[in-house]
């Protein structure tokens, strides 16, 4: 038996924030990161609907990017102060992934962190607050997921916590926040999506509901990612869209490798003064990862459908030529938005340059380590090509000098 699992009520399109008059609750927490949503007004606008719908309000501002256990706790202890029946997390794939985790500890104040780690072992919610989040980024898509990325500072690891309960109850895709975001983030965030809609269509786990939702997804990226990173605001507002839908079919479909490499490579070299940014990394990745799961002839078949519906590359084409023309065209993609293609030329400030902040020795003897724990990662075992030790450890390699994948 599988299951397909989607926030209660979705909404989009232009002034969905206003969605929020229609609320009934007595009180309310909105969770929110560095201000960006503040400088830009939705906030204020968050907090007059909610208000207006007759609910008392408070902020827990400040979250930061790739949120530690530490802001978790803090804002669990904020939320068993002020007992909300509302949590509202607004902002991008951040403050969300923080908020739900604090949710799960609002709700059960004994579960540790290790506790909320156990795929598919959260107890169940809403025993006190519903859950509403709203999107900023056109990315992370976890404003419609069953995941949240913590990080784990002590350890350099990135955890992914996998639940259907902490999926949202509604979800607000307004594509007006989207129209904030800087190039970059529109760079990390769309290539983001892209992969959760490719991992999600060649998982293990995909099914008939989610295929069709990976694949317009994926169309949809082509046709408007680059655009929206370009300026084009219809092209934005589209990509809103599309990062929701590649969202639906990866919480469901679940993903593979290049997130499992993603969640354990971004904090592990924090100690160099930089991370590596999520959809920097996952871009990077993912050329890397098609080579090595095309080797399986179900995904081969899978990557050869997703360039036809792409029309990248001639139909009569052998499959091995039209998985060369994805990983081909994913790179040029990369070059377009001015992504890197290994760690090795990734600079601190995620630009490509000579040389990246990560050094050759410092990789290297982290390696073994960094393999184990992405071979551990939530996300492996959805993946169609399963690892050994040696073979994470040569793909690794691959992401880091951008060598072949031959094995």
């Amino acid at each position: 038996m599988a299951r397909f699992t989607l926030p209660r009520d979705i909404y989009h399109g232009k002034d969905a924030l206003e969605a929020l008059k229609s609320f009934t609750g007595k009180r309310a927490m909105v969770c929110t990161g560095g201000g960006s949503m503040k400088r830009f007004g939705f906030l204020d606008k968050v907090v007059s609907y909610l208000k207006e719908a007759g609910m008392e309000v408070e902020l827990f501002e400040g979250i930061e990017p790739a949120p530690s256990v530490e802001t978790v706790m803090r804002g669990a202890e904020a939320m068993m102060k002020f007992q909300p029946d509302w949590i509202v997390a607004i902002g991008g794939g951040s403050p969300i992934d923080a908020a739900k985790a604090m949710w799960i500890k609002y709700e059960y104040p004994e579960v540790t962190f290790e506790d909320m780690c156990k795929v598919f072992g959260i107890p169940t919610l809403r025993r006190k607050a519903h859950f509403c989040a709203i999107s900023s980024t056109s990315g992370t898509a976890t404003e419609v997921t069953a995941f949240s990325i913590i990080t784990d500072y002590s350890k350099g690891i990135k955890y992914p916590l996998a639940d259907f309960e902490i999926t949202p109850d509604v979800a607000i895709v307004d594509p007006e926040l989207a129209h904030t975001m800087p190039k970059k983030l529109v760079a990390h965030t769309g290539m983001d999506a892209m992969t959760h809609a490719i991992e999600a269509y060649v998982s293990t786990a995909n099914c008939d509901y989610t295929d069709p939702l990976a694949l317009h997804a994926i169309e949809m990226i082509e046709h408007d990612l680059v655009k929206s990173y370009n300026g084009d605001m219809d092209a934005r507002d589209r990509m809103h869209n599309a990062q929701c839908l590649a969202g639906m079919a990866f919480s469901n479909a679940l993903l593979g490798i290049v997130h499992s490499m993603a969640h354990k490579t971004g904090a592990a070299f924090a100690d160099y003064g930089a991370h590596i940014i999520h959809g920097a990394a996952n871009a990077m990745y993912l050329p890397k990862v098609i080579a090595f799961n095309a080797k399986d002839e179900t995904a081969k078949k899978r990557y050869a459908y997703i360039v036809d519906r792409m029309e990248i590359c001639d139909k009569s084409a052998s499959d091995d030529d039209k998985v060369a023309s994805l990983i081909a065209y994913l790179r040029k993609m990369n070059d377009e938005l001015n992504i890197p293609h290994c760690i090795k030329n990734y600079g601190a400030d995620s630009y490509p340059c000579e040389n990246g902040f990560v050094p050759e020795n410092v990789f290297l003897e982290r390696l073994p380590e960094i393999a184990k724990n992405a071979i551990g990662d939530a996300c492996t075992g959805s993946n169609p090509r399963q690892p050994s030790q040696e073979e994470m450890e040569k793909l690794l390699k691959c992401c880091y000098y951008d060598t072949e994948v031959d094995f």
